[in-house]
């Protein structure tokens, strides 16, 4: 490669060697075969960091620079916001950088809500914090003339929920680690619950004050954890901070200000206002009162908005403070009088010229809910490989919980080691324990597959799951959850079945019909007879006929199931050597649950 002239090109921060052989125009196994040669052992749908990248490019005359990190397009699974779209859908050059929006997550007691009062105290103007007597779920703080929008709703089940409805409010997630406790399991789920958002983390290093903090410990835990410090060569900005003394708040503040800049956040102001519902609460003496964060566009004082199920003309419009205003831009929250109704959280809002087009949108809403009412459709391991095949799917999701920690590591090497060609296996979360609502509100959120190897769902989670309809898959024995894996990613899994009988009936009759067709004159000798079941016919020990009923009769009538005792006319699709003494044995297939 020694005659290929210097190229500039953009590298991400994480690329497989699929797509990093692609961009530099040279064969996969060239990129395996130098890796090899530094000790590194790879496979061609692995990913490799920017600076292994860099240096193999530089190798082979590239000039190499970190790309841009886009705000995600759209989530993982899912359609695009309709705020992104409206963001998308605007002309270029009327975009504009707009205030990034932050949440915070962490495990339960780390000091996230200790932080959020922490940050707003010590930049929301003097005499102002202390002022606040409404808690609206969003304020903003004020850091070098530049804005932040903090989401004032700590917790990744929030977040999440937020993201299941395809909102997905945040921008930036800062990470709160307490220096003397380490990497916890909620800390996991909240990293998985970010990672599957791809939304830029920033981790906050809390409690550094105390004497028993072990900061390099818990950067250790991160790397493993696929959070690698930036000092350590990484690219996670790992903030030590004490929301307690208030020590290390503006070096948060500047990571989240320089994590904005490398990110494309922007919105145009003059566009039409759209955006998430925050909360909502309803008030004895106002009404439904909403928080509104807007997404794009400016919301202003009698506009007409429809959000989630409800709309209205806004009457008032008031600020984190409780000040009366009467426009909001992009990134903004504000607390809302005048809508018709309560909207849930996650709920998308827009602004429309008249209430007739609004009472439309409802119209048209209210319709799709009651399609979605019936019970969903599982996303099985099937299903997501038929995706896959159509190009609708990109990779194969998976929650993983198992009995003990000797357990894990085994089997999330042997997943990972399965990728096939353009297939990629992304494992969200993967931790001991029982399989729980907060792993099934990740999988529904990400269309993920719940996989348990000796363990258990408690009954909140099944019942979350079959109103989700996410698919959980239970095993005892290692090698059959890699191998269905396996088969799904090679396309072969299909759903097993069990058969149960559900009634036999005896031949005593036969009647000839026009164009040849025969119809059995029975009477059912056990259980009941089904219009839509499969059927057997048996002579003596041998079987002559397996398939379907085409008719199913009492007397002159057509029904459904005839039971134990009555006589009925049998008709068999596409089979009329029936004979007199022939038994029609009537059976179902079941799903059968991998256990």
């Amino acid at each position: 490669m020694s005659d290929v002239k210097s190229k500039k090109i953009e590298l991400p921060a994480n690329i497989t060697i699929r797509d990093f052989a692609q961009i530099i125009e040279v064969s996969p196994i060239q990129i395996i075969k130098k890796l090899m040669s530094n000790g590194v052992m790879a496979s061609i749908n692995q990913a490799i960091d920017f600076d292994t990248a860099a240096i193999l490019a530089d190798e082979m005359g590239f000039e190499v620079s970190l790309e841009k990190q886009d705000v995600p397009k759209e989530t993982e699974t899912g359609e695009m916001p309709l705020w992104r779209k409206a963001i998308a859908g605007e002309d270029q050059a009327s975009l504009t950088a707009r205030p990034p929006v932050v949440t915070i997550l962490g495990h339960v007691d780390h000091g996230k809500t200790t932080l959020l009062d922490a940050i707003r105290h010590a930049h929301v103007a003097e005499g102002e914090a202390g002022g606040i007597t409404q808690h609206i779920g969003a304020y903003q703080v004020e850091l070098k003339g530049r804005q932040i929008t903090f989401l004032d709703t700590p917790g990744h089940a929030a977040f999440t929920s937020m993201r299941a409805r395809g909102a997905q409010g945040a921008d930036i997630v800062i990470l709160v680690v307490a220096a003397d406790d380490g990497v916890m399991p909620q800390t996991k789920e909240a990293i998985a619950h970010a990672k599957a958002a791809r939304v830029p983390i920033i981790v906050a290093l809390n409690k550094v004050d105390k004497a028993n903090s072990n900061p390099e410990l818990v950067k250790k835990q991160l790397s493993e954890n696929d959070l690698a410090p930036d000092e350590w060569g990484g690219n996670t900005m790992v903030i030590p901070v004490s929301a307690k003394q208030k020590v290390g708040i503006d070096d948060l503040l500047e990571a989240v200000l320089l994590v904005a800049d490398n990110t494309d956040i922007r919105a145009n102001s003059k566009g039409s206002a759209i955006g998430t519902v925050i909360e909502a609460e309803l008030d004895k003496s106002k009404g439904p009162v909403a928080t509104l964060l807007v997404q794009n566009g400016t919301l202003k004082t009698g506009d007409i908005v429809v959000a989630g199920s409800a709309f209205g003309h806004l009457r008032a419009m008031f600020d984190f403070r409780g000040e009366k205003v009467e426009k909001a831009g992009p990134s903004f929250p504000v607390s809302v009088m005048g809508l018709s109704g309560m909207p849930s959280a996650g709920d998308v809002f827009q602004t429309v010229a008249t209430e007739k087009e609004a009472r439309q949108i409802i119209l048209e809403r209210t319709e799709a809910s009651r399609k979605e009412a019936s019970p969903q459709k599982k996303m099985t391991l099937e299903e997501l490989f038929s995706k896959v095949e159509s190009g609708e799917a990109k990779e194969l999701n998976i929650i993983l919980k198992v009995d003990v920690q000797g357990s894990l590591e085994p089997i999330v090497n042997e997943i990972k080691n399965l990728s096939k060609g353009d297939i990629a296996i992304n494992i969200l979360y993967a931790e001991t324990g029982n399989i729980s609502e907060n792993d099934i509100l990740l999988a529904s959120s990400s269309q993920a597959i719940v996989f348990g190897f000796s363990v258990q769902a408690d009954i909140a989670a099944r019942r979350l799951a079959e109103k989700e309809g996410v698919d959980i898959r239970l095993y005892d024995i290692i090698y059959r959850l890699i191998e269905d894996v396996e088969k799904a990613l090679k396309g072969l899994l299909a759903p097993e079945f069990t058969e149960k009988p559900i009634g036999k009936a005896v031949i005593l009759q036969i009647f000839s019909l026009s164009k040849g067709t025969n119809i059995a004159g029975c009477r059912v000798t056990e259980g009941e007879i089904r219009r839509n079941s499969k059927v057997r016919v048996t002579r003596g020990k041998d079987i002559v006929y397996e398939g379907e009923i085409s008719s199913l009769k009492h007397e002159k009538d057509d029904v459904r199931e005839m039971r134990q005792g009555f006589e009925c006319g049998i008709g068999l699709k596409n089979f009329n050597a029936i004979q007199v003494g022939d038994v029609i044995e009537c059976f179902i297939l079941e799903k059968t649950e991998t256990e």
